[in-house]
């Protein structure tokens, strides 16, 4: 079973739909020790980064001890961020750091609009499982107002008045900006390959 967790940020109810629609059920562990037992676990969120800090502590540790065991890891928009060391929507909050760099507010540049809401491309400069069967330039929907820089770990970017890290992947660490429970049939793919990751 893939674990999602409830730490007070997140549309829990869409993205069980979309794991659904993925052909996975997930369960909401109670706590920390809940994720023994998780084949995979999900961070999803909205809203600002300091909302994660209450996953400061025990979750943050059983998370480590999860991924340790070989057990992946997806951060949905907010999610994403924290597997980040940090951002500076909230900069006294510690991200997982999972991910080298800290999280910064997109640019206003003209005629965008911050927040970043609605439809965007992608562009993938690399081969990743998590993109897998996932075409150069799909489109998937964001919301946001501040995003993770381009790193290695970056699997696609997106551009909204500057150039920000679309989705990662790191080992058994993977993250995507944008929701792919909103992304029609390019994000139940995604969700699809994370599901086929957690199941070995």
């Amino acid at each position: 079973m893939i674990a999602l967790i409830d730490y007070g940020a997140g549309n829990l109810t869409s993205v069980r739909k979309g794991f659904a629609a993925a052909g996975a059920d997930l369960f909401t562990p109670a706590g920390p020790s809940d994720l023994e037992k998780a084949a995979g676990i999900v961070v999803p969120g909205v809203g600002n980064f300091a909302a994660t800090s209450a996953l400061e502590g025990p979750w943050t540790e059983a998370i480590r001890r999860a991924l340790d065991r070989g057990a992946p890891l997806l951060g949905i928009c907010l999610g994403m961020q924290w597997l980040f060391e940090g951002s500076d929507e909230a900069p006294g909050v510690t991200g997982l750091g999972a991910i080298a760099g800290r999280c910064w507010r997109l640019p206003q540049e003209g005629s965008l609009k911050v927040p970043h809401v609605g439809w965007n491309s992608l562009h993938a400069p690399r081969p990743s499982r998590l993109l897998d069967g996932v075409d150069e330039r799909t489109q998937v929907y964001f919301t946001h107002s501040y995003a993770a820089p381009v790193t290695p770990e970056t699997a696609a970017t997106c551009e909204h008045g500057a150039l920000f890290a679309a989705a990662v992947e790191a080992g058994g660490v993977f993250g995507v900006q944008f929701h792919p429970e909103k992304s029609s049939d390019a994000g139940i793919c995604i969700l699809r390959n994370f599901v086929a990751v957690a199941r070995g």
